[in-house]
């Protein structure tokens, strides 16, 4: 019986295949930029090809991670205001099998009862324009979003004199979610806590 890869090293292998396609060592020739030959040989495909690649590699990692059902899910360690959370986020280059979304649904409360506690008196702001622009909301404009979403997660930026958290609220497959192409099925949405008179930056 042949070894069955880990989550861990079926992300150091993406993560070296990534680092082979950008160095330009795989590409996916046949792939044109236009589809037209006579406009293909003017324009510069080898970063169209060397991303294809990857994306290809990719997508037979998700294949393999469900055949042999290995798990998209790692453990995150958050610190906030002297408070800790360990809760479990799909890796963002594997994809999550139905077993983890059933864990992330399973988080999300302790995940949202975290974010409650540490972040009283901070602004909230809605991202929008993929994270271009942000418009401030309200306590109950976020537990509305919460009323639609399946699954929660968490990070932040902190220096010594800034601090945001930001909350994903998603739905549906967490590796379409992030960019909107999964949408209407997998999406999420991002709430920026900051300190009063701050903006986000994340």
């Amino acid at each position: 019986m042949s070894k069955v890869y880990t989550t861990q090293e079926l992300i150091q292998v993406l993560a070296a295949e990534r680092q082979a396609c950008l160095k330009g060592e795989r590409l996916k020739l046949e792939i044109t930029v236009s589809g037209n030959p006579v406009l293909d040989q003017f324009i510069r495909t080898d970063g169209f090809q060397r991303f294809t690649a990857y994306q290809d590699f990719k997508a037979a990692i998700h294949d393999y991670q469900r055949e042999n059902r290995v798990s998209g899910i790692i453990w995150k360690n958050l610190t906030v205001k002297g408070k800790t959370l360990l809760y479990p986020e799909v890796d963002a280059e594997l994809t999550a099998l139905t077993s983890d979304l059933e864990l992330l649904k399973a988080a999300k409360n302790s995940i949202l009862e975290f974010w409650f506690i540490v972040t009283p008196e901070m602004d909230l702001y809605l991202s929008f324009s993929n994270g271009k622009q942000y418009q401030q909301i309200t306590v109950p404009d976020v537990e509305r979003i919460i009323q639609r979403t399946e699954w929660a997660s968490l990070c932040k930026y902190e220096n010594s004199n800034f601090l945001e958290i930001i909350l994903q609220l998603g739905w549906g497959k967490p590796e379409e979610a992030a960019y909107k192409r999964g949408r209407p099925h997998s999406g999420s949405e991002f709430i920026h806590a900051v300190n009063p008179g701050n903006r986000p930056i994340g």
